[in-house]
């Protein structure tokens, strides 16, 4: 295996491992929309479509490498889309990225002093699927870069395959064709016995009657 291909398959895995946590997240905000019998906003519904679709593509291009190299050039060109499509997500869901997830406040009681941390669990689950969308997009477009690398490197070995079933098919039409002159020189050679037979015969008659 080339560098090109472990590398290529070294980021997909890693797709993998941050586009899982994306999907599930998102996922959790659907089934609560979905529970309530309300409609999904489109910031969530747009980046979860897109992480479901990028997942599911991520790991069949993984388990299915050996025939993903030989078509490299699609893959680099849907891994691209994906990029656009990504952007499109973090786009729609841009508006969690000024928010602020905790808040916190601190005093004494009884002469000692606490920290009170509160978290919004919404918000803190909408800012990491974002945070992670944008590691994404870079990771996709690497991968892109990757894939055309890879399909540069396997299309040499496309054509040796096509070089050597050319030759192979040539070579047995040479075969034919000299099993066919070799039958044609045999019919050639017992033809002019038949005629000298013949020629014999007709000889022998003639030789009677005079």
């Amino acid at each position: 295996m080339a560098i090109s291909g472990l590398l290529f398959l070294s980021w997909r895995i890693f797709e993998i491992i941050t586009l899982i946590p994306i999907m599930g997240m998102l996922a959790w905000f659907v089934h609560q929309y979905v529970h309530a019998n309300l409609l999904t906003p489109s910031y969530i519904l747009v980046l979860f479509i897109v992480s479901v679709i990028a997942l599911a593509w991520a790991v069949f291009t993984t388990i299915d490498y050996l025939r993903a190299r030989h078509d490299a050039l699609f893959v680099a060109f849907f891994d691209l889309a994906l990029v656009g499509a990504l952007i499109a997500g973090v786009y729609y869901l841009r508006g969690i990225a000024g928010q602020n997830c905790t808040s916190g406040n601190a005093g004494t009681t009884n002469g000692g002093i606490y920290v009170n941390v509160s978290t919004n669990k919404t918000c803190a689950m909408l800012k990491a699927a974002f945070a992670l969308a944008i590691i994404d997009i870079l990771a996709f477009f690497v991968t892109f870069l990757l894939a055309l690398l890879v399909h540069r490197n396997h299309r040499n070995d496309d054509r040796v395959v096509v070089k050597r079933e050319y030759r192979s098919s040539n070579s047995r039409g040479t075969h034919r064709s000299r099993s066919r002159d070799h039958r044609g020189s045999r019919e050639y050679d017992a033809r002019p016995s038949g005629g000298s037979r013949r020629s014999h015969h007709s000889s022998s008659r003639r030789q009677y009657y005079v």
